[in-house]
């Protein structure tokens, strides 16, 4: 993933909607640093733009004829070629849009009515590499995905194949072992209590329950009074040690292993 600087940061919009792509044209390139390279108006155009352009992020709506945005995420995604960050974009407050976007790899998700300044601070978050974890958008995944169920064994990292929430297939080589799970079940709650957090460090245990807050880098390492590269680097230690693939998952195991606090979303 790009990370911004000097360069502007490239930005593709996709929406079937001319007039939507105009707006948001309109407040992205009034932003310094910010350049609009392309616009697309269907899932299939937004492929060959992608692959052309080479965007650092795409703007992308979820309904659109031909090919939906949903189904674009997971191929622009799936090719090795290209490597931008996706934020869906929609009007529908729809769970089922949010849960499929993260499934479908997509970075970061959006509601179009949404304030310019949120759209903007989405743009360039998602360009530097962090996935957009908002407190409310943390929350919905949280209250669906991270109960802890009786049934499952309480050191398995949830099967994002069938719960779509925290399916996110990550960009990064380092951490392409799908379906990889976070420790071994072990019967019993010593055993969870053993597992849970096995191999991290107090630093990575601090950063992890802040990104259950939905804090970014930049806001973790204002807490914890470190460089924000430093963290990168123990997001991506724990991301590592847990076996999980993306921010969600990382989330996700926190709450499901009691590393976080009920209320952190809140």
């Amino acid at each position: 993933m790009p990370v911004a600087g000097t360069a502007p940061i490239r930005v593709l919009l996709v929406d079937d909607q001319e007039l939507v792509r105009a707006g948001i044209r309109v407040i992205l390139e009034s932003e310094e640093g910010l350049q609009v390279v392309g616009e697309a108006g269907d899932g299939l155009q937004a492929l060959a733009r992608v692959s052309e352009l080479r965007p650092d992020v795409v703007c992308m709506d979820v309904q659109m004829p031909r090919m939906d945005g949903l189904e674009a995420a997971r191929a622009i995604v799936a090719d090795p070629d290209t490597n931008p960050g996706i934020l869906m974009l929609t009007t529908f407050d729809r769970e089922d849009y949010l849960f499929t976007a993260l499934q479908a790899g997509a970075s970061g998700f959006l509601l179009k009515n949404s304030s310019p300044e949120q759209l903007v601070e989405a743009v360039k978050v998602i360009a530097r590499g962090d996935a957009l974890l908002s407190p409310h958008v943390t929350r919905r995944v949280i209250e669906r995905f991270a109960v802890r169920d009786p049934e499952r064994s309480p050191d398995a990292v949830p099967d994002t194949r069938t719960e779509a929430a925290t399916d996110v297939p990550h960009r990064s080589s380092s951490n392409a072992s799908a379906g990889s799970s976070g420790a071994s079940a072990q019967p019993g709650a010593a055993g969870t209590a053993r597992t849970a957090s096995a191999g991290l460090t107090e630093r990575e245990l601090e950063v992890l329950r802040l990104l259950a807050e939905g804090l970014a880098n930049a806001e973790i390492a204002a807490r914890l009074y470190l460089g924000e590269a430093t963290v990168k680097t123990h997001v991506s230690n724990l991301l590592q040690k847990l076996g999980v693939r993306d921010r969600v998952q990382a989330v996700v195991y926190a709450y499901r292993h009691g590393l976080a606090a009920p209320d952190a979303s809140a």
